[in-house]
């Protein structure tokens, strides 16, 4: 069976692409609109730095299409602490602002650790111990984008398995010291892809696009798929994102 592959990139506003991804003369009220007509997904990622209104997630919801989902960046406060285990008064304020809002179109949350923050099993797990399956009925998902190299271990993978959690697949270039790790932890994949330059009008070669794509096939055989263009040439990873929506079909 073949799951969903949802492809898109992080945030919709973005100067660079107006008049390159966004046709001149679009007000930016319709930003979001226009991105989610060519894209199938969205990382929020302003959640990482501030808070949003319960009016602004059904704002989200209502400008989308049916079958549109977003991912959700979790609030650094969570993330950004020597005690992860000790996060849960900013856990419940991020959980509560009103993602929930978006129903169906709820995709994971991708709670990101700097590349300071060493795999420590015990304070992990305390971590994963707060992470809530739902919040008020709805399903919660939740993916774990680490960039140490200590977390390239069976112990992380075997934690992750056992909370459910999906360890993000990370690809930078310009960061070789970020461990790549594709492991099966959860029921669905989270991708990071940040190797897209400017000298290509669509981020990658045709041919780097076709590995990318059966690399996504090959995840969609285990389970729903998220996969984001996100830093790397930025102005370009709306096209990237395009011609990959194009080789899935």
């Amino acid at each position: 069976m073949t799951h969903p592959i949802h492809v898109g990139v992080g945030g919709w506003t973005f100067e660079p692409w107006r008049g390159v991804f966004y046709p001149e003369g679009l007000v930016q009220k319709r930003e979001l609109e226009y991105a989610a007509s060519k894209l199938t997904s969205i990382e929020i990622n302003g959640t990482y730095y501030s808070t949003f209104k319960p009016d602004s997630w059904r704002k989200w919801r209502d400008e989308t299409p049916a079958d549109f989902v977003f991912s959700v960046k979790a609030s650094r406060y969570c993330t950004n602490r020597k005690v992860l285990s000790e996060g849960g008064e900013s856990f419940d304020k991020f959980l509560s602002q009103g993602l929930i809002e978006l129903g169906d179109k709820l995709g994971p949350i991708n709670w990101q650790f700097m590349g300071t923050k060493k795999f420590d099993p015990e304070d992990f797990e305390g971590f994963l111990k707060l992470l809530p399956k739902e919040k008020d009925g709805a399903r919660l998902r939740h993916a774990l984008e680490v960039r140490n190299p200590t977390f390239a271990t069976e112990q992380f993978y075997d934690l992750a398995r056992k909370y459910g959690a999906a360890i993000v697949y990370a690809v930078d270039d310009e960061e070789p010291t970020w461990p790549q790790i594709d492991e099966a932890t959860a029921d669905f994949t989270y991708a990071r892809l940040m190797s897209s330059r400017e000298d290509e009008p669509t981020g990658m070669t045709a041919a780097e696009l076709d590995a990318v794509a059966e690399q996504n096939r090959a995840w969609a055989k285990r389970g729903e798929v998220f996969a984001y263009f996100i830093s790397g040439a930025k102005v370009r990873n709306p096209a990237a994102a395009q011609a990959l929506i194009g080789k899935l079909k």
